[in-house]
């Protein structure tokens, strides 16, 4: 994985070449992740052979997959070697936690864009392919909301809800994921392209498909669990009694994640479904302050996860004069440095880099773990420190 946030290696390109067929061979996706698990690398695990593989549990279609060679990897080979392309593995110490603590993760995830803000706490915002112009209001005003609040906006690319809150995310000046039920290299639906290439330019797209798989239907239920496994919660517009918005809010439930839901009038056939998840448990919200509150312990020990991930040092008896006492890496003279190169005014990062002598990757992920802990705002690029 090359990400910002962990300053992590450049991957191993035998370990790429090797996950890249382990996710192409198909299948139930916990063998694989088993297979890895028992070896080394994914390298080990392809060179263990067919008897280890059927120890794995992988079935005779994904041994077939894999015995057949790296022929067919050449379209995810090519997509790889584009800027911005990544491949990030079950066995990747950067696979996003929240993710791998939910049911049956991925094995591997394709992402365009950065894959550092797979680590940031997000709201899924899912509802209707038709929502009304109230519910497609609601969508952009909640995720507005949560995005100027620090918090991401994960959803599906699907059009109406999906769209409205990946479009306000942007707007906002904050992070969005998009998560595809199709192949990373082609947006679905089409209509949406010119979004996904924002998203993928200022966000990050996420599939667990390889590039060239096709939107089949069976697809979308399992982009669902992904979208609800990577959120701390799940919020849901409007939906129908029969909604794809549902599955994912069910899923979020299993995965012991917070479900709300937005009520409506009682003549609208889209409120429905909310309507429904009240009265199965789901909290009751009509603004997003509501959400902010309730999932704000959740991203805090997110932060605290990513912040052991980087081994930033948290020593407050060393810490410099000036430093804040409970600040992040308070112990530590780069965040230190970064402190005094803050102001109360917001400030690009090339001003940071000018003030701080740090590289950008650097200060990406001392600012992402600082905003993790509420000590930074991060508006449409630039950062100041919280008042």
């Amino acid at each position: 994985m090359t990400a910002t946030s962990t300053s992590a290696p450049t991957p191993d390109a035998g370990d790429q070449e090797a996950l890249l067929r382990l996710a192409a061979a198909g299948g139930p996706a916990a063998p694989r992740r088993a297979l890895l698990d028992a070896h080394r690398s994914p390298r080990a695990a392809l060179d263990a052979g067919t008897r280890a593989w059927r120890s794995a549990g992988l079935d005779e279609a994904q041994v077939r997959a894999l015995g057949a060679g790296a022929a067919g990897d050449a379209r995810g080979r090519d997509w790889l070697a584009q800027p911005g392309h990544h491949l990030l593995g079950w066995h990747d110490p950067d696979y996003p936690p929240l993710l791998r603590r939910s049911a049956n993760p991925p094995l591997a995830l394709f992402v365009a864009g950065d894959p550092a803000l797979l680590w940031h706490p997000a709201v899924a915002v899912v509802g209707s392919r038709s929502p009304t112009a109230g519910g497609r209001d609601n969508a952009r005003d909640f995720a507005r909301a949560l995005a100027g609040s620090g918090l991401g906006v994960t959803s599906g690319l699907a059009l109406g809800i999906d769209a409205a809150a990946h479009e306000a995310a942007l707007a906002a000046g904050g992070p969005t994921v998009a998560v595809l039920g199709s192949g990373i290299d082609l947006p679905y639906p089409r209509s949406n392209a010119a979004l996904y290439a924002r998203i993928a330019a200022a966000g990050a797209v996420v599939s667990e498909h390889p590039p060239g798989t096709g939107a089949l239907r069976e697809h979308f239920p399992s982009r669902n669990r992904i979208i609800a496994g990577l959120a701390l919660g799940t919020l849901v517009i409007e939906a129908a009694q029969r909604s794809g918005a549902l599955i994912t809010a069910r899923q979020a439930s299993e995965a012991g994640r917070d479900v709300f839901a937005v009520p409506g009038s009682i003549h609208n056939p889209m409120a429905r479904g909310c309507h429904r998840l009240i009265r199965d448990g789901a909290a009751l919200v009509e603004r997003a302050d509501e959400v902010i509150a309730a999932l704000a312990p959740l991203a805090a020990e997110l932060g605290r996860a990513l912040r052991r991930r980087l081994d930033a040092p948290n020593s407050p008896s060393e810490a410099p004069s000036g430093a804040l006492p409970d600040m992040p890496g308070s112990g530590d003279p780069d965040y230190h440095r970064l402190w005094q190169a803050l102001g109360h005014d917001p400030t690009g990062m090339d001003r940071l880099v000018e003030r701080t002598g740090l590289t950008t990757a650097q200060l990406s992920s001392m600012l992402l773990v600082m905003e993790l802990e509420g000590r930074v705002v991060a508006e449409h690029g630039r950062y100041s420190r919280k008042s």
